[in-house]
């Protein structure tokens, strides 16, 4: 499996800094962040939650995600913006964030996986 961690192009201008994880498992495992231009806010976006949708396994998430871009260095606040997007203040790294939730969606990808076969 391909888990890279790289800095890419923006295609937005208003986005000055962008990371993506690569992953063979977009849809479970791929997590991005993006640094706009303006203001000290990050956004970052997992994949996975646009599908995980209700019951324990959506709050687990939702919960881990937060305490795990909270715990990055340099981070001031976290708030969920979207269904699968987290704005971020504070001026941490993009790597370091996408590689905070990356290992959220990791540790529950059986249990992503299994709710997705149960569809």
């Amino acid at each position: 499996m391909t888990d890279e961690i790289q800095q890419i192009q923006p295609l937005d201008s208003s986005i000055a800094e962008e990371w993506l994880r690569k992953t063979n498992e977009p849809n479970l495992r791929a997590v991005s962040a993006s640094k706009l231009r303006e203001g000290p806010w990050w956004h970052v976006s997992v994949w996975v939650m646009e599908f995980v949708r209700t019951g324990p396994l959506e709050l687990e998430l939702r919960h881990r995600i937060d305490d795990a871009l909270s715990a990055v260095t340099g981070v001031t606040s976290v708030e969920e913006e979207d269904r699968e997007v987290w704005t971020v203040t504070g001026e941490p790294t993009g790597k370091a964030l996408v590689e905070a939730v990356a290992q959220v969606v990791d540790d529950l990808a059986d249990q992503t996986r299994n709710a997705f076969q149960g569809r």
